[in-house]
């Protein structure tokens, strides 16, 4: 189990590394725009990145869990699981997304240089998030019941 959360966390940081530079490089390219615009498009790019980084080492991780000796997919654990994680991601999603939104649009107001204020704002919301992320796997008993 704590294995599971390990590798968890392990996907859920790299993904964060990956967004956090090219979000940084995406709001400095983007410096011209208003702060608004800019936080938004730094914003949707985060998610871009960090969801596909993260999707594909998750994936990478647990590909042989689901694998029945069959070789098929054992889709009831897979969907049974995908709920826990999703309820778990969304709702620490949706924490991440106000306090990143409003932390990078008040650093730019701040006049704090754009690559700046996405840096410091992913970060402080990237620790918010892996709090209520890891209290919601807790929560929903994701690595619980053989998982």
């Amino acid at each position: 189990m704590l294995q599971e959360y390990l590798k968890l966390n392990k996907n859920i940081l790299i993904a964060f590394a990956a967004s956090i530079i090219i979000s940084a490089v995406i709001a400095q390219i983007l410096s011209d725009q208003a702060d608004y615009l800019n936080t938004t498009y730094t914003t949707i790019a985060d998610y871009v990145i960090y969801f596909s980084v993260f999707s594909g080492l998750f994936y990478l991780d647990n590909r042989k869990k689901y694998r029945l000796k069959s070789g098929k997919t054992d889709t009831e654990k897979l969907k049974h699981d995908l709920k826990k994680l999703v309820t778990s991601l969304g709702i620490a999603e949706i924490v991440y997304t106000v306090v990143r939104w409003g932390l990078q649009y008040y650093f730019l107001v701040l006049n704090y240089d754009p690559y700046l204020a996405s840096i410091v704002s992913q970060g402080l919301s990237t620790i918010i998030y892996m709090i209520v992320v890891n209290l919601s796997v807790k929560i929903t008993r994701l690595y619980k019941d053989g998982n």
